[in-house]
């Protein structure tokens, strides 16, 4: 029963999270479209990142450069969210079989995702600095949702070798089914 409980906090906290994700890409990504149409009408839409600046002032390739990154990383927190929530509803997930394809799946899934989210940050986090060298004004790393590159390859790192670890659990315990 207590690990039923434990199950749906982390579903719904999971649930919450994904929301969150899920509105803040289509705050970015709506924020972005309207600044094409209508730029005064943007600090009303969203309050996060304000990338006016960027697209009066310069030419209008480097505006659409940060804001789909900042777009493509939002999109794939989310995706990693969903797969959480995914493989949290899913009823095949067993205690007494804890190395399962299902998990290793995920667990790799989520690598590569975090793999790409770490990536797209970083290269995002230098454009933006290579756009203030430039003498561009541009908002932080942090403003720009782009920061903490390293924490995601890390942790993707991280995740590659508990998949391979989950491999070789699997092996065994397919072994010990044989062998019994």
């Amino acid at each position: 029963m207590k690990k039923n409980i434990v199950l749906w906090i982390l579903i719904i906290i999971s649930w919450i999270i994904f929301v969150g994700l899920c509105i803040e890409a289509g705050g970015f990504i709506v924020n972005s479209f309207f600044v094409l149409f209508k730029p005064g009408v943007v600090p009303y839409l969203w309050q996060q990142v304000d990338l006016r600046e960027l697209f009066v002032t310069n030419n209008h390739r480097d505006f659409f450069v940060i804001s789909l990154i900042m777009g493509i990383v939002s999109v794939l927190k989310a995706w990693l969210f969903y797969g959480i929530i995914k493989v949290l509803h899913n009823k095949k997930l067993t205690l007494s079989r804890p190395f399962d394809n299902v998990v290793r799946r995920f667990i790799l899934s989520s690598a590569c995702i975090a793999l790409l989210i770490g990536l797209f940050s970083s290269s995002g986090g230098e454009y933006s600095q290579w756009l203030t060298q430039k003498g561009i004004k541009m908002p932080d790393i942090q403003a720009l949702h782009l920061g903490g590159a390293d924490v995601w390859l890390f942790m993707s790192v991280i995740l590659f070798v508990i998949a391979q670890i989950v491999k070789k659990g699997i092996d065994i315990q397919t072994e010990n089914e044989l062998t019994v």
